[in-house]
């Protein structure tokens, strides 16, 4: 990955992080606002020692700190990551949190959870207006499915058509694979030379998938150029974009795999390489000079790939955008929920290899600035970010949720030690998490590479 595509992906991070740490704390902060609460401080990222930038405007202090992992909103008379004793050993004020009736209190700690998951709606809704939906259906895909060695070592064979995942249709292509992952699926039903077969899944497949970490199950197509890259010579030799590979010294080529595996046959030597143009053939010699054309494959959603793939394209007007944001915010969060279930159910799945921190963050955004990319990512996060703040525990926004819904049904407040306390041991837990999974990066992408070298 070159220096322009890591910059690319850091600051598509950043700026999704910023969108939703500001729409998150405006949840607390507003609903503390219109309830009377003073709010002495709104920040984005944390500000130990100094701040980037700050300003003051009637009670509130806003601003930027120099540490990017989150923000907060300091609310006066309430524990917090603070740990403002001082206050809380003063007599309450009426403008304090801690003097508010519990529901008003309940209505400003749930307050981020739920602005985030209306922000995952509005953005869900909104792109489905303008976009729509483009996706395979699953009885749409021509050449059957591309496999590699794990998805073959199950039986599965180059050329398969799937019918069906544990005697289900899973209507678009490009949900199949996280299918049998988040499902743990038990069978997939194949059609082959005219035969339906039932290939069997092993309990540890969904471990060995998400350790290999490369796509296990794609749609075969045709070799049809894309791009070029500077390990080949086939530009030089006047290969174009959109030709389409159709044999190599005489010898049918179809797909990729094909093309691959024939291309290390030729190394070192100058193949004389077929290409539909159009509807002209045309060949070309290219010198394969580290067994490689220095060409990309175009995907079977590629606008390239048009003769060969039916895409479906599903348009939304506004008010049908609405229905169907709701609904994926749904399946985005339960699937989420299904994803976390795998790493304490599935055989073979390891916490270190399935948790990560800001760079495993990163590497999902795109290489290029993809606009549409980038507010899916975006609306998927703030549903991660919702889900993992409501969770009870001290510090998080679940934690006091807790603690008020238990004043609500015993009419009796947490002591103030008591909440000061659960406040220590819920920065413990949520520092020790931050370590864990930024630790896993590190091992991943800089340690285990020096111990391999």
């Amino acid at each position: 990955m070159t220096a322009q595509e890591i910059l690319i992906k850091a600051g598509q991070l950043v700026l999704s992080l910023s969108i939703l740490v500001i729409f998150h704390e405006l949840g607390h902060f507003i609903p503390a606002r219109l309830f009377k609460i003073k709010v002495e401080k709104f920040y984005l990222f944390f500000d130990p020692w100094f701040s980037l930038f700050k300003f003051k405007k009637g009670d509130t202090e806003y601003g930027i700190g120099w540490l990017p992992l989150g923000g907060y909103v300091k609310i006066s008379g309430m524990i917090d990551e603070s740990m403002d004793k001082e206050q809380m050993a003063q007599p309450p004020q009426p403008w304090e949190f801690r003097s508010k009736p519990a529901w008003q209190r309940l209505i400003v700690m749930i307050g981020g959870v739920s602005v985030n998951i209306i922000l995952a709606f509005f953005i869900y809704a909104m792109l489905l207006w303008h976009f729509g939906q483009d996706y395979l259906p699953y009885d749409k895909v021509t050449y059957g499915i591309q496999t590699d060695s794990l998805s073959r070592s199950i039986g599965l064979r180059d050329g398969d058509q799937i019918v069906t995942i544990d005697n289900k249709v899973v209507d678009k292509f490009n949900k199949m694979s996280s299918y049998i992952i988040l499902h743990q699926a038990k069978s997939i039903q194949v059609k082959r030379d005219g035969e339906t077969l039932n290939i069997r899944v092993p309990d540890t497949f969904v471990g060995n998938v998400i350790a290999n970490k490369d796509p296990f199950l794609e749609a075969r197509v045709p070799f049809v150029v894309k791009a070029f890259s500077d390990s080949g010579h086939a530009k030089q030799a006047g290969v174009k974009v959109g030709d389409e590979v159709v044999s190599l010294n005489g010898h049918p080529i179809h797909f990729h795999t094909e093309l691959v595996d024939s291309l290390q046959a030729f190394k070192g030597n100058v193949a004389q390489v077929g290409m539909l143009r159009g509807n002209d053939t045309l060949q070309f010699s290219v010198p394969l000079t580290n067994g490689k054309m220095g060409i990309y494959a175009a995907d079977y959603d590629d606008s390239l790939q048009m003769r060969h793939f039916t895409m479906v394209h599903k348009s939304y007007g506004f008010f049908e955008s609405l229905p169907a944001g709701v609904q994926q915010v749904g399946e985005s969060l339960h699937n989420y929920v299904l994803q976390l279930k795998l790493i304490f159910v599935a055989k073979g799945v390891k916490t270190s290899e399935s948790v990560g921190g800001f760079v495993t963050i990163g590497s999902l955004f795109p290489a290029i600035w993809d606009w549409q990319s980038f507010w899916m990512l975006t609306a998927f996060l703030s549903i991660i970010l919702a889900f993992m703040n409501i969770l009870p525990i001290p510090a998080l926004d679940g934690g006091h949720v807790l603690f008020l819904l238990y004043e609500v049904v015993t009419g009796r407040k947490p002591g103030e030690k008591f909440l000061e306390y659960a406040q220590y041991v819920g920065m413990v837990i949520l520092l020790g998490l931050l370590v864990f999974a930024n630790g896993n990066d590190l091992w991943r992408h800089v340690f285990s590479k020096w111990f391999q070298h």
